[in-house]
């Protein structure tokens, strides 16, 4: 009997634990689940975003700037080198043999027009002054005879045979001495001090242009034949980018064209510049035409003579672009890094893009929303920036 009382009541607590406990794990796992959608749903809440002090900011070298319009397709490969118009390069000569008194410049300093540039001296040079002197001197004598055989004339008291003599004897010298005050101006020599007795014991050589010493070929105390070269200015202001342009492309190449080109001196630093003119005849090695374009951001460094690599933009197709180092790929998908300061610090929010064409460097973007044009980007360290965001990700879920 006790035995049959029992069992009900030992059935109803077993039934009770396993409820207790069916509910219990119920429970567990819809805070389980409620928790894990408030974690989804504050992750998803949140702007992921990379933050740089400015002293990381300086250390990265980080380049930001608004979005750029570049011509991606339709371009012409060029190669050449810089170089000024030959109205810009000026050779100092020796006009007469002479030594090397002084030499007032030196290779890469900047020069005014007419600045002297050195100094000569010979007994030459002491010599046309003297000889300058008496022709002078013997002219004005001349002239007074002349006058005076000229009235005689007119008078009738003298020959005809005496005039014309005195005559021909004046214009010889006069030819002599305007011969002479010539050679004097080549020499920079003052005349009418000379004719006050001056005698000058060094000319001075004057730059014909303003510009920069590129070489200097003497030596103090040199003796230089006549017509020798002395230095060499070229005014740097107007140097240009000289392409060649072979023969296949020579029809897409015109005046106005837009030229972009590197130089091995400013590495990662595109320079531009516009077509003003391109030449009607051939080289024959190689068989190509001279493109010559004005530089428009032209700088400091550039130098006559460096090598360049350019492409002629045949082509108005314009894109939205950015340097490849400001793209990176995550999971499939590529991103750029749109950049906020932020007082002393900057942040940087990765943007969904979608890439096209490259050329060189550079790389079409488009965006599945079109960013403000006053929006700036970072156009370089993207794989690092992308790195940092996955680190601070991983340290959140830890």
């Amino acid at each position: 009997m006790n035995t049959i009382k029992y069992m009900p009541i030992a059935a109803i607590l077993i039934a009770f634990t396993l409820t207790s406990c069916g509910d219990s794990k119920t429970e567990d796992s819809q805070v389980e689940a409620t928790n894990s959608q408030l974690e989804d749903n504050h992750s998803e809440g949140e702007a992921k975003e990379v933050m740089l002090t400015a002293q990381q900011f300086e250390a990265l070298q980080m380049q930001i700037d608004t979005l750029a319009q570049r011509n991606m397709s339709g371009y012409v490969e060029a190669n050449g080198t810089l170089e000024v118009p030959p109205q810009n390069e000026a050779i100092i000569t020796a006009l007469a043999g002479a030594n090397v008194a002084s030499i007032e410049v030196i290779e890469g300093d900047e020069v005014k027009k007419n600045q002297t540039v050195a100094y000569m001296s010979h007994p030459s040079v002491i010599q046309i002054q003297s000889d300058y002197l008496n022709a002078y001197s013997n002219s004005r004598f001349l002239k007074q005879e002349y006058e005076r055989q000229k009235r005689l004339y007119e008078a009738g008291v003298a020959s005809g045979m005496n005039y014309q003599k005195a005559t021909a004897d004046y214009q010889s010298s006069t030819a002599m001495v305007n011969g002479l005050e010539a050679q004097l101006r080549q020499y920079n020599i003052n005349v009418n001090r000379v004719r006050n007795g001056t005698i000058y014991q060094r000319v001075a050589l004057h730059s014909p242009i303003a510009g920069i010493v590129e070489k200097v070929f003497i030596k103090t105390g040199q003796y230089v034949e006549p017509q020798t070269n002395l230095m060499e200015i070229v005014d740097t202001d107007h140097v240009h980018a000289d392409l060649m342009v072979f023969e296949k492309d020579v029809d897409r190449v015109k005046k106005g064209q837009q030229v972009r080109f590197s130089v091995e001196s400013k590495p990662g630093k595109e320079l531009e510049a516009e077509i003003y003119s391109v030449s009607q005849t051939f080289e024959q090695d190689p068989k190509a035409v001279h493109v010559h374009a004005e530089i428009e951001n032209k700088g400091n460094g550039l130098i006559p003579g460096m090598y360049i690599r350019g492409k002629i933009e045949v082509d108005n197709k314009q894109t939205t672009a950015l340097p490849e180092s400001a793209i990176v790929t995550e999971a499939g998908k590529d991103y750029v890094f749109k950049a906020k300061r932020d007082d002393n610090a900057w942040s940087f929010t990765p943007v969904e893009v979608t890439t096209g064409e490259k050329d060189g460097d550079w790389i079409a973007i488009r965006f599945f929303e079109t960013p403000d044009h006053n929006s700036r980007f970072a156009y370089n360290n993207a794989y690092y920036l992308m790195g940092e965001m996955n680190k601070g990700d991983a340290e959140h879920s830890h």
